[in-house]
């Protein structure tokens, strides 16, 4: 989970490297005002829905975005500390125009409905800690069981293929998560700068649940996560290989938080890679 604002310190190195200025990062930022990403190459038309799921907890407001025509696997989408905002549609429609059916959640509808951070990804971390100590991982299974079932329901979404499930800075444990709630109907996972919450010393710990599974994993870690928590990759790579488990593990060359358009430390060589290798994951395991 993200647990300290790493805004401030990535942009400064950013500075100095000469890959963004500061008015590159206001624009970038606004108020939760995603850029552009590039364009999917013969992208699939598509179909856009704000959804209300009731859970046992509440009702949770989502985006649910799939091809128009026919029916494609399911994706789970976790988003970071932020919350559902415009980057994440952005990201989930073009998921669904890659040949998805993408349903993306608020995962902190039990206090607050989207939007959640008061200026987009440039609100300060401390502001969103409480709504991240909302949860743990009693609300994560809950809502996971939930959320796949509610995918299941839906017409677009193929039945006779297992789904995938993403997750971005805290949202990476709960991509983990739910493969372990529903290890019979998610074929892969994939987290993205997961922040130091993947690997604890808890026999719950995420990557230990996430072991007990059968899917495919894509974990795809920020350069300064791996240096805060150097021996997370190590561990993960042992314990999926005792358990047989296809798994990608990778220290991208980028900071946390690369991977979404409105990010301040927003990276599109790296993003772009990481996104290529999600569609990898899901091209095998989701066929």
């Amino acid at each position: 989970m993200c647990d300290q604002d790493h805004s401030e310190q990535d942009l400064q190195d950013y500075e100095a490297r000469g890959l963004v200025t500061r008015k590159q990062f206001g624009v970038m930022l606004g108020a939760g005002i995603a850029m552009m990403l590039p364009k999917v190459a013969n992208a699939a038309e598509v179909t856009e829905t704000d959804v209300n799921i009731k859970t046992p907890d509440g009702t949770c407001d989502a985006y649910f975005v799939h091809p128009s025509s026919g029916t494609a696997a399911g994706v789970l989408v976790w988003p970071d500390i932020f919350g559902l905002r415009p980057a994440f549609r952005q990201m989930g429609k073009r998921l669904a125009e890659s040949g998805y059916s993408v349903l993306v959640v608020n995962p902190f509808y039990r206090t607050q409905r989207a939007p959640t951070a008061s200026k987009g990804a440039a609100t300060q971390i401390q502001e969103l800690m409480p709504l991240a100590r909302s949860l743990n991982e009693t609300t994560n299974v809950t809502d996971a069981k939930t959320f796949v079932a509610w995918l299941d329901q839906q017409r677009p979404v193929a039945k006779n293929r297992k789904m995938g499930t993403q997750g971005y800075c805290m949202g990476g444990s709960m991509a983990f998560r739910t493969a372990y709630a529903m290890p019979d109907r998610v074929g892969a996972v994939a987290s993205f700068h997961g922040g130091n919450g993947l690997v604890t010393n808890m026999p719950n710990s995420p990557h230990l649940e996430a072991a007990k599974t059968k899917a495919q994993f894509l974990v795809a870690i920020a350069q300064n996560d791996d240096m805060t928590a150097p021996t997370e990759k190590d561990v993960m790579k042992e314990t999926f290989g005792k358990a047989g488990l296809q798994a990608e593990i990778e220290v991208y060359p980028a900071m946390h938080g690369w991977c979404p358009p409105d990010s301040g430390v927003y990276s599109e060589p790296q993003a772009e890679k990481a996104w290529s290798r999600l569609l990898a994951l899901y091209g095998k395991a989701l066929a």
